[in-house]
């Protein structure tokens, strides 16, 4: 790719960017949010064209194809964004569009496309059932799906855009071994990934975008953290990680704001029971399935129980909704923000104020200037990027979006924040903005349970940690005793 250059409205989205990919190579596209990487990719794969610039593909240049032909010549993407079909099979979605016919009866070979699906869920590790429906997956099984619909095609090029950001570290380590198959076979791969961690373990290449620009392009064994960190945002932070937990000072007998007392869900939940206290970030952690996320839709209402109370500063509370929690004083962010936590088709002022609609609106009227002067005070605080509250939100960058999130919860002004996952997909640099807001809320009162499957993340933020494996709660750390050998111990 050649001087790819790509414009849309009020954003140079690429300004000249060059990239070569060599055969057998795995070659990592790093840069923050909005650098420009999944448009560069999208170029590739034909989803976008370019405005000026060129691509040659072994030797010969390609113009203007569509994502099938590019797909036809042997390179395949898979996306950030989930791309499947939730009332398929899974052994459908990997077959799409390549399905096999009975030529008597013209009718889909169900048998034939669910045994050649198991085969590839077999090279993945996956006992995931190719007869399941999607819509039954979690987001770590649709990832494995996606992954093995990309290497089903059999292509010379695969791109692979965050393919980690919902895996276990057993599925991602076996990613990395199907990774260095497909390497040892002269096919590439281009690995897209804000965990640079694995871009020092897998990748022997790294290209650095910056605000839609080269910044430059080096051999990973060349490069140290601190410099590739650097060059993606063009300063230097300040730690990788840090073990810096709030260490909030509690006198003995001081109240607890929420207990979670004996939940209890079907096939999901083992009478759960814990506390949380003012001003605490408690951590939750434990592998894929645990029942972290199930958990904490049930607290917010969005679940069900069999059984379990709710105690909110010494009172039992009725939570059977969302609506019920946020009357309770909780909020909720979702790990997956694009379905369950943003209208993408709404602005940044429409997303923000919808949860707190009710309290600007009087005879049915919304308070306009009381909406704006509300948003703009959440763009200046957490540095929502652009800070126009008329701004589309499916446009921005994954960091920025997930700051409008966090202040769409905030607006109903909780004392309990649930965050699930909140630095799923972004960038580095987005992250430690999102550290700072988590610490800054601790610091303001405001009580944090914080659901990650990055371990030096609840390492460095949380008081106490508490690890669930199979629906049960199987050990509670706090941060001083709590290190990453002694979480997975008993995640497993």
């Amino acid at each position: 790719m050649k001087n790819i250059r790509k414009q849309f409205p009020g954003v140079l989205a690429l300004d000249e960017v060059s990239f070569q990919l060599i055969e057998g190579e795995v070659h990592a596209l790093v840069g923050e949010n909005g650098a420009g990487k999944s448009t560069l990719m999208k170029i590739l794969s034909g989803i976008y064209h370019q405005d000026s610039g060129s691509i040659s593909y072994k030797g010969k240049e390609i113009r203007n194809l569509s994502t099938r032909q590019v797909r036809d010549l042997g390179i395949s993407t898979i996306y950030q964004e989930l791309n499947l079909c939730p009332n398929l099979d899974v052994a459908e979605n990997i077959f799409l569009g390549k399905e096999r016919i009975r030529t008597a009866f013209r009718v889909l070979d169900k048998k034939h496309i669910h045994e050649e699906a198991r085969k590839y869920l077999r090279l993945l590790d996956s006992a995931i059932d190719p007869y399941q429906f999607v819509d039954r997956l979690s987001i770590a099984e649709q990832q494995i799906v996606e992954i093995a619909k990309a290497l089903s095609y059999e292509s010379q090029v695969i791109v692979m855009d965050e393919p980690t950001s919902s895996l276990t570290l057993k599925e991602t380590g076996k990613l990395f071994e199907i990774i260095r198959r497909l390497k040892e076979q002269g096919r590439s791969v281009v690995f897209i990934s804000h965990r640079l961690e694995e871009v020092f373990l897998i990748a022997d290449t790294a290209t650095v975008l910056r605000d839609g620009h080269h910044i430059g392009t080096k051999n990973v064994k060349d490069l140290e953290y601190e410099e590739i960190v650097k060059m993606m945002v063009g300063r230097e932070i300040e730690k990788k990680h840090s073990k810096t937990g709030t260490k909030v000072e509690r006198k003995p007998g001081e109240e607890v704001l929420l207990e979670i007392r004996n939940f209890t869900v079907a096939n999901l939940l083992n009478d759960i029971s814990f506390k949380l206290y003012p001003g605490e970030i408690l951590g939750f952690s434990g592998i894929v399935g645990a029942g972290r996320t199930e958990l904490m839709e049930t607290i917010y209402g969005l679940r069900g129980r069999d059984r379990g109370e709710i105690a909110i500063h010494g009172k039992i509370a009725r939570i059977r909704s969302p609506k019920d929690a946020i009357d309770n004083g909780l909020a909720m962010t979702s790990e997956d923000r694009k379905h369950k936590s943003l209208f993408l088709n709404f602005n940044i002022r429409e997303n923000m104020t919808i949860s707190y609609l009710r309290r600007m609106t009087k005879n049915g009227y919304i308070n306009s200037r009381k909406e704006k002067n509300f948003v703009l005070k959440f763009l200046d605080s957490l540095n929502i990027k652009p800070k126009d509250p008329e701004f589309p939100t499916f446009t921005m960058s994954g960091g920025n979006q997930q700051k409008v999130v966090i202040a769409k919860s905030l607006s109903t002004e909780p004392e309990i924040l649930i965050m699930d996952e909140p630095t799923r997909g972004i960038d580095v640099g987005a992250k430690e903005e999102v550290y700072n807001i988590i610490r800054t809320l601790a610091g303001a009162g405001k009580s944090i349970i914080l659901v990650s499957s990055e371990l030096p993340e609840i390492l460095s933020l949380c008081d106490r940690i508490i690890v669930m494996n199979k629906g049960s709660i199987v050990g509670e750390l706090s941060n001083e005793e709590a290190t990453e050998e002694r979480i997975m111990a008993l995640s497993v």
